[in-house]
């Protein structure tokens, strides 16, 4: 049973970003998608990924982290969807106002990041060490948050498709450098998109799997 569903406009670092926040009763933690490379709160892969961790006890919060003048702007450039630091400041925003947010306020926080949004997510991990307790990227640029690598200490787990050798690399080079425990998995025959048969399934399972292991849940003085 669902006890929060609802669309948001939240105040972050100075902008507000609209979401999409889903909170299962009894949730065992709360998930925060940080998107990447052009796209939103409304990208099908990660509503996909997220109605499945629902399921598994999960809350969600899917934001856009750019607004609509900024998404015009980014459609028309490319530029802002490479600005690690604007992204990372929008998602640590996120993640503090999940904090303090009712629902989700005694929950433990997982980022899930994609593309370029995984190098936000990890640059808000190295940030906020109290408050994120894991990560998962899909199809992600780790290597760009640069030397925050060296102060993430989370469990971080690191999905590639086979078919998508360069980032495969740029993984496996970032991984080198995550200062906690990371994992690294390439699901067979699936390109960046994940858009192979049972590809996309596969994520929702192994990120479901993580955050479950690595997202402590509330204490019964907390319920």
């Amino acid at each position: 049973m669902t006890v929060v569903q609802d669309s948001l406009a939240i105040p972050a670092a100075g902008v507000v970003l609209a979401a999409d926040v889903v909170v299962p009763e009894s949730a065992h933690g709360a998930v925060l998608f940080a998107h990447g490379s052009g796209s939103g709160r409304h990208s099908p892969r990660n509503r996909f990924v997220a109605g499945e961790l629902q399921r598994a006890g999960l809350a969600t919060v899917l934001a856009d982290l750019l607004t609509p003048e900024e998404e015009q702007r980014d459609a028309a450039t490319g530029a802002l969807r490479f600005d690690i630091g604007l992204l990372a400041t929008r998602v640590i925003a996120l993640t503090d106002w999940a904090t303090g947010y009712e629902p989700t306020t005694r929950l433990a926080v997982g980022l899930f990041g994609a593309s370029t949004g995984a190098a936000a997510a990890l640059v808000a991990a190295a940030e906020r060490p109290q408050t994120v307790a894991a990560v998962v990227s899909r199809g992600g640029r780790p290597d760009l948050a640069g030397q925050h690598l060296l102060s993430v200490h989370q469990p971080t787990l690191l999905i590639v498709g086979g078919r998508d050798e360069g980032v495969i690399e740029l993984n496996r080079q970032a991984m080198e450098h995550l200062a906690g425990h990371s994992l690294l998995v390439i699901v067979p025959r699936a390109t960046h998109l994940f858009e192979e048969p049972g590809a996309l399934e596969q994520v929702a399972d192994l990120a479901r799997g993580w955050f479950l292991h690595h997202l402590p849940p509330p204490s019964a003085e907390e319920l």
